[in-house]
């Protein structure tokens, strides 16, 4: 049953409803901000709702944080702490999109990242499904390439830089795809709109390296670390063509709103035989199974809000 979604909010606990900005902050203007996505899954077999890699997910906020110059006060058990609070308190019982966001939070007009205080604000929503997970997807090329790290730092998870991303996405949309696949400013496969990108050739997995402006992402690590734990497969992180893709046996995302989607078809060219491969498949369980915690060697990946020891709600 769902109670009052909640909030962190300048340091306190509050109503999501409560929890207002004023127009001339720093954040809105500029989009001085840096985010996480966190997945909580909701497990109707358990009637419980796991957290997925939140230390993973704080780590990276804090390196997202120190290239905006943000410094946030918090310490890690704090954030999730409150991270906690602000799920266990609203009560939800389905999948839900939690987002810790660091942001310049002093109303003052002026381009700059100096001299602008800062703060953290935590809120949660119910997420089901971004994309066709079970159906698969189909995707094309965007005409919008991604930013550069000389531009934007690629690698931190900064509001700003998904104007980049939405571009591309209302793009595919128009187009009448379900999702967009950008190119580096050199060519080179990047990643979707929101999500890693994996190939799959002789049954080895292939994926864009770090320099092809990608965000390093924990789903992504998590189906590198499960293909190779469980499968026994391989994956080697170089530069990928686009005309590769369109030989692939087989082709899939990853993300944490994504999850682990299979894509059938690029730029009207079916991937494989069209239908989802046996490894994009296999992965796709396994990734589910661990966030719904029904793979006990990975229970560190996972906690439990409701019956677990870690909150009081």
């Amino acid at each position: 049953m769902t109670g009052t979604p909640m909030a962190f909010f300048q340091g306190e606990l509050m109503p999501l409803a409560e929890a207002k900005i004023g127009l001339m902050t720093h954040a809105f203007n500029y989009g001085t901000a840096v985010f996480e996505g966190i997945r909580a899954n909701w497990s109707a077999e358990h009637e419980e709702l796991y957290l997925f890699r939140t230390a993973e997910h704080i780590k990276r906020l804090r390196r997202s944080a120190k290239v905006l110059e943000m410094e946030i006060r918090y310490s890690d058990e704090e954030i999730l702490e409150a991270l906690y609070q602000v799920v266990s308190q609203s009560g939800f019982q389905e999948d839900l999109y939690i987002r810790p966001m660091v942001y310049k939070s002093q109303q003052v007009l002026g381009v700059r990242l100096h001299d602008v205080e800062d703060d953290l604000l935590i809120y949660c929503s119910p997420f089901g499904a971004y994309l066709d997970v079970d159906a698969g997807i189909r995707c094309c090329t965007s005409s919008w390439r991604r930013v550069e790290d000389t531009a934007i730092p690629a690698r931190a998870k900064v509001t700003g830089i998904y104007v980049n991303s939405a571009l591309a996405k209302t793009e595919a949309w128009h187009r009448g795809y379900d999702e967009a696949i950008m190119l580096s400013s050199d060519g080179h496969v990047s990643e979707g709109s929101g999500e890693n990108i994996f190939m799959v050739v002789d049954g080895v997995l292939y994926t864009p390296p770090p320099q092809d402006n990608i965000l390093v992402g924990i789903t992504r690590a998590t189906a590198i670390e499960l293909a190779e734990r469980e499968l026994g497969l391989k994956t080697v992180e170089r530069s990928i063509a686009r005309s590769e893709l369109y030989g692939a046996d087989e082709v899939f995302l990853t993300g944490t709103a994504a999850h682990c989607t299979p894509v059938l078809e690029i730029d009207d060219r079916k991937v494989g035989d069209g239908k989802i491969g046996p490894i994009a498949g296999q992965v796709q369980k396994l990734y589910f199974d661990v966030m719904l915690n029904r793979l006990p060697q990975y229970g560190h990946w996972v906690e439990a809000v409701y019956k677990g020891n870690l909150v009081q709600a």
